[in-house]
């Protein structure tokens, strides 16, 4: 990898207006950059970040090798610095002159919306992985809420879309393993505080939009967190936008920004024409085998299969589809990528002997998701009694627990609301808040802080019962930690919990 001097982060940064202030020794060579004390290796260009930064951070990396610190703040420390006015703004243009912007060398997809953004990621991935299993291409990288793949690192991800020193590294292996593709969720955080300046997407999929994520420390409102989602069109070659979305209009007038416009719908409330759409998805039906559908383009009208469960899933599958076509990807590799695609803790489902019993494991943690997941779960299984369990994070997000409660509340026989990343404020508050709108639908419900035990619980109540019953557990999906205060706690994953007791 090429090194540069701190004078061409200087250059970089003074370029693009940043510098307020500067004392270093041009000619020292950066042989790494990063914000992290416990990373720092000699001649580490420092990052100074974030609202409880502490003087102390950077007294550690100085003593660890940095050689200069870059920060919005002057401190009284023997070493180089270059003063900023947005380190925020900065830290992408630091990242891509480090890694040598590694991005131009990969095919990039880029997915926001409300929901169905890992989902989208992971059926991009299994066509992909499918085409280059078969043209001796390499498996493709994909940057997850799930987990993050490169082809150095793999592993669980605890975050939407990471911080931009994290993203280019990321890149960088990935251009280091010989990968070429790579897909990425793309949240409204990492828009609105410039995580992902400086990359262009090759495609940007904009799937769906509806309120969520405010709170003090996130969107003051759903303006904001609307309006941080459609910058992704400023930095996107092909947009990808769904015709089934609410705001449908302002998300297409936004996407004009991007070079090209491809729109995709299926016939289940289309904001538009038909004759609009670019693909088209119609006769969706649930089968013996999964779900079928059919998708029309301009150039075929062929059917699909996705064995992964979820009529709504057919949306996520047509924007998969649609990137695929957009990288000439040939059309017997889609169909199968698409029959055998799966994300781990998305609509895991799971069977006693009899099939009395269902438990599905999803991700569902927000207004959309769960409207979507309840309404089509009432409509595949009509038969059977609905148990619901969930939580809601501490101090942020707060709608939820209103729009969570009622629509479990609706839908639900009983509900259990336990335990769910609940950070620094206590899981009982959290939960008396969530059951006082799950009682307004008149449901009984239990506080269960424990999922383990509330999963349990469940599978008890529901045995009892005597009755069809499909227990959707959403929210942790596969995740093996809990957030306690500032820590992750290593714990059982919800499929864990429903395999040691469903049987």
């Amino acid at each position: 990898m090429k090194k540069y001097t701190l004078k061409d982060f200087y250059n970089l940064l003074n370029e693009k207006e940043q510098v307020v202030e500067s004392a270093f020794v041009e000619e020292a060579v950066v042989d790494f950059t990063t914000y992290n004390s416990k990373e720092v290796v000699a001649n580490t260009l420092f990052i100074c970040k974030g609202a409880t930064f502490k003087e102390d951070y950077l007294k550690d990396a100085i003593s660890k090798g940095a050689t200069c610190y870059v920060s919005e703040k002057k401190y009284d420390v023997d070493c180089s610095y270059i003063i900023v006015k947005n380190i925020r703004e900065c830290m992408p243009l630091i990242a891509n002159l480090y890694y040598d912007a590694p991005f131009k060398k990969l095919h990039m997809t880029g997915i926001t919306g409300t929901k169905g953004k890992s989902t989208t990621a992971y059926y991009i991935k299994s066509i992909i992985d499918e085409y280059m299993k078969n043209s001796g291409g390499k498996e493709s990288a994909v940057i997850s809420s799930i987990d993050v793949y490169d082809g150095v690192i793999n592993k669980e991800s605890h975050i939407t879309t990471p911080e931009s020193m994290e993203l280019f590294m990321h890149f960088n292996n990935a251009v280091n393993s010989g990968i070429t593709y790579l897909e990425m969720e793309v949240s409204s955080q990492a828009l609105k505080y410039n995580r992902v300046d400086e990359i262009v997407f090759d495609c940007g999929i904009f799937l769906n939009i509806s309120e969520d994520h405010i709170s003090d420390i996130e969107h003051k409102d759903f303006n904001d967190y609307f309006h941080s989602k459609l910058r992704i069109f400023k930095q996107t070659k092909t947009a990808f936008i769904c015709a089934n979305s609410d705001n449908f209009d302002e998300i297409k007038t936004a996407a004009s920004a991007s070079e090209n416009v491809i729109i995709f719908g299926h016939e289940d409330n289309l904001k538009i024409d038909i004759n609009e759409c670019d693909i088209y998805g119609y006769n969706i039906k649930k089968t013996s085998d999964g779900i079928s559908f059919n998708v029309k383009t301009k150039a075929f009208d062929e059917e699909f299969l996705l064995t992964m469960p979820g009529l709504f899933n057919v949306e996520n599958a047509l924007a998969a589809i649609a990137v695929a076509l957009e990288y000439n990807i040939p059309i017997k590799y889609i169909k199968k990528g698409i029959s055998l695609a799966r994300s781990s803790g998305r609509m895991e489902l799971y069977e006693n002997s009899d099939k009395s019993i269902i438990a599905v494991v999803d991700y569902a943690h927000n207004k959309l998701s769960f409207d979507t997941l309840y309404s089509s779960t009432k409509k595949e299984y009509p038969e059977y009694d609905i148990y619901a369990i969930f939580g809601c994070p501490g101090y942020k997000a707060q709608i939820r627990r209103r729009d969570l409660g009622l629509i479990a509340g609706e839908y639900s026989k009983k509900v259990y609301i336990c335990a769910e990343d609940p950070g620094d404020e206590p899981v009982i508050e959290i939960s008396n808040e969530i059951a006082s709108y799950v009682s307004k639908g008149n449901c009984p419900y239990e506080l269960i802080e424990d999922r383990g035990e509330a999963i349990k619980k469940a599978i008890e109540d529901a045995k009892a019962s005597n009755h069809k019953t499909i227990i959707l557990i959403t929210g942790k999906g596969n995740e093996t930690r809990q957030k306690y205060g500032h820590e992750y706690l290593d714990c059982p994953s919800d499929v864990e919990y429903v395999k040691r007791y469903l049987q």
